[in-house]
């Protein structure tokens, strides 16, 4: 669906984007993550082709972005507004009619969404009779309105209560639903493990993690795996540590070690096992972990693994 390839800008002699490369895959919602400052806002701004790379390629289904292309993307970027003064169903039908669509079918769409978000009392009503959560909705079907192929959302939950949060992330299954893409920028890194299949982030201009959201979260756990049994020795081999935690225990294994020779080694000492899963270390914590790095800062406190998903293993042939 997108490719960035070796894509580089400058500003007065310095990278602000420097040779970022990644895709995005038809039908994903992909998270694009860095802090404030690391170079996201002009890396959307060359994939809409408000900015042209100094470096590098932005393909769009297969082609360079412009032209008609254009048409079937939308951004909805992070510093935004809407023309107050006017009602709020011609102010959407407005950018329906930028993105192509006749008067009549512009207003018809933007009535139907304006009813998706709860809003349909208040068509009539000029913008700046709306409240800034209303705006917000209203701005974010801006984004769906010619029902794009790619949306691009900067901090698309922001100024949102917890109700029109889960409006917004049901939006964002229907239209994944209907074969929409969508890139979400965000530094709320809890709805990026909830709704982004990968991720790239981004520091100081560069790539510093990129990958599936799921992989990047357990290889930043340490090789850890949650065992709940009713009782866990002392030592065990290819264990480097066993802690409690919330009712389990988390054991922390060496580079080589795999769950399945834990749970042969738990077995032959005749432990129960309950459950076991692989942890993973939340995304927060990975985050404030890589910037900290990136600025030379002391690593500071990680939050402990969380335990990801169960892991199938069978018993050793004449185990309990």
């Amino acid at each position: 669906m997108l490719e960035i390839r070796e894509c580089t800008k400058r500003y007065d002699g310095r990278a602000v984007v420097n040779r970022v490369s990644f895709e995005v895959q038809p039908g994903e919602i992909f998270a694009l993550l860095g802090p404030n400052g690391a170079g996201k806002t002009t890396l959307i701004r060359m994939i809409t082709n408000i900015l042209r790379p100094d470096e590098g390629e932005v393909r769009f289904l297969g082609r360079p972005v412009g032209g008609e292309l254009r048409q079937e993307i939308a951004y909805l970027p992070e510093e935004r507004g809407l023309y107050r003064r006017v009602r709020t169903v011609e102010a959407l039908a407005y950018y329906g009619e930028l993105k192509g669509m006749g008067r009549q079918q512009a207003r018809e769409r933007a009535m139907e969404l304006l009813t998706r978000v709860g809003l349909a009392e208040w068509a009539m009503k000029q913008v700046q009779a709306l409240s800034k959560g209303m705006q917000q909705k209203v701005q974010l079907c801006t984004a769906l309105i010619g029902d794009p192929k790619l949306m691009i959302l900067d901090e698309p939950f922001s100024g949102l209560d917890p109700i029109n949060v889960q409006l917004l992330e049901d939006i964002l299954r229907e239209r994944r639903a209907a074969g929409a893409t969508v890139l979400l920028s965000t530094h709320q890194m809890n709805k990026v493990e909830q709704q982004c299949d990968r991720a790239l982030m981004i520091n100081r201009g560069r790539m510093v993690l990129y990958g599936e959201v799921r992989q990047l979260r357990r290889q930043y756990a340490g090789n850890t795996i949650a065992v709940r049994a009713q009782r866990m020795p002392d030592r065990l081999p290819g264990v480097t540590a066993i802690e409690p935690l919330n009712g389990e225990t988390m054991l922390t294994l060496e580079p080589h070690t795999a769950p399945r020779d834990v749970v042969q080694a738990l077995l032959e000492r005749g432990v129960e096992i309950e459950s076991l899963a692989v942890a993973s270390m939340p995304l927060e914590d990975i985050f404030v972990k890589v910037v900290r790095e990136g600025l030379g800062l002391d690593r500071g406190q990680s939050g402990p693994p969380t335990v990801d998903e169960p892991v199938a293993v069978a018993a050793p042939r004449g185990g309990r």
